[in-house]
């Protein structure tokens, strides 16, 4: 029987932390993400886990401990947000080239500078290609499933890669809403043991970790992480089956919402698809079939995935909460729109870059850029692919 309760965001990650009962969580302070340890180090001081906590003095810092612990044979966790992923920079690579499979819940806040401390994903896409898996999470119970999922999938034989889970910060870390936990005895028995294959505390099998690799070697390496990268696509699929069969909650690469019949469509992560399922009803009264895709995983891309859910549409938006300040769109629109080139789909698509640094995104924002989409529906053109939602300036403003 499910346990109700009614949690912040950072509340139900740090409660799943709990029901983990990780060897190790090394942490540094930094708002959004702060309340994370902040809560998990009550349960440390009570006696609630037998978790060794490490008070570091930095991000950097709080990464290398959960790398040493993880190094060591031991299981390791760790929670932070913009700036703070920014600092752990170097060794979030570095964590990811040594197949150690540390969790870090990572709760999306602007990356400086000016200085901000509200919503966006700039701090995620900013080390988006670095080798970690990373699962974005719509609600708190999705923060909390997709953490208690997390090490099933970083921890696969097949897999052994690092995990983030993404949230949006205050938006879902701070909001309290109604959630179903699991026993924690059911939590015990699916997440398991971690019991690494190598490991620096095994006097039977001396090792080094962290070597010199050079022209020789570090090619081939590299290809090994793409592999496990790819091979993460089903084992993610894999545990959500056994979680579901545990809960009833059924969670997949992506979400389709009311897409099968739909002739337009948005593309998003986290938080905003809530927003934009709202507003999807609505304009399914008003008989227009509007739909939406929500990307769960992020990393792997589901590429096949992506192409098979959009193929049918007549236009599409993509909404990126971060910019690459390219001039081309933001990460999410480029993998997208990538997805469906290589698999010979056409789709007319535009970008939208919002909500940044906390800018509030109303269902009367999503409802313009599905009228922009039965304009483009009806034209068949698109004057600009790469639009701006909620700017207060003109476009073209410096």
């Amino acid at each position: 029987m499910s346990i109700r309760e009614r949690l912040s965001g950072n509340e139900a990650a740090a409660t799943a932390m709990k029901q983990i009962n990780p060897d190790v969580v090394a942490a540094f302070p930094i708002t959004p993400s702060t309340e994370i340890p902040q809560y998990f180090s009550t349960f440390v001081a009570n006696g609630t886990v037998d978790t060794e906590f490490v008070a570091v003095e930095s991000e950097h810092s709080a990464m290398s401990a959960c790398i040493g612990a993880e190094a060591a044979g031991s299981r390791a966790m760790t929670a932070t947000s913009a700036n703070g992923l920014s600092l752990m920079w170097e060794m979030i690579y570095i964590a990811s080239s040594l197949r150690l499979p540390i969790v870090l819940s990572l709760v999306n806040r602007a990356v400086s500078g000016p200085l901000n401390i509200h919503c966006d994903h700039s701090d995620a896409m900013g080390v988006r290609d670095s080798g970690w898996i990373m699962l974005f999470s719509e609600t708190n119970q999705e923060a909390y499933d997709n953490t208690l999922m997390a090490h099933r999938i970083a921890e696969h034989k097949d897999v052994r890669l690092p995990l983030m889970v993404c949230q949006d910060g205050f938006i879902t870390s701070h909001a309290i809403e109604n959630i179903e936990l699991v026993e924690d005895d059911k939590v015990k028995e699916f997440v398991g043991e971690y019991k690494p294959d190598h490991y620096l505390l095994n006097k039977q099998e001396p090792i080094a970790v962290g070597p010199l690799d050079l022209q020789a070697y570090l090619f081939e390496h590299k290809a090994q992480q793409a592999i496990a990268m790819k091979n993460a696509k089903q084992v993610i699929l894999d545990v959500a089956k056994d979680f579901e069969k545990m809960t009833g909650r059924s969670y997949g690469l992506l979400e389709e919402y009311r897409l099968e019949d739909a002739e337009i469509a948005i593309v998003c992560m986290n938080s905003t698809a809530g927003t934009t399922k709202f507003v999807v009803d609505q304009l399914r009264e008003k008989g227009i079939k509007a739909g939406l895709l929500k990307i769960r995983v992020f990393r792997p891309f589901p590429v096949e995935e992506v192409t098979k859910a959009l193929s049918h549409l007549k236009a599409i938006a993509i909404l990126d909460r971060a910019d690459s300040l390219n001039a081309s769109g933001g990460a999410l629109f480029e993998d997208v729109t990538s997805a469906m080139y290589v698999n010979h789909v056409h789709v007319p698509a535009v970008n939208y870059i919002y909500g940044i640094g906390g800018r509030d995104t109303k269902t009367d924002d999503i409802e313009s850029v599905f009228h922009d989409l039965l304009t483009i529906m009806k034209n068949h053109k698109i004057d600009n692919p790469y639009r701006y939602l909620g700017l207060r300036r003109k476009e073209g403003d410096q």
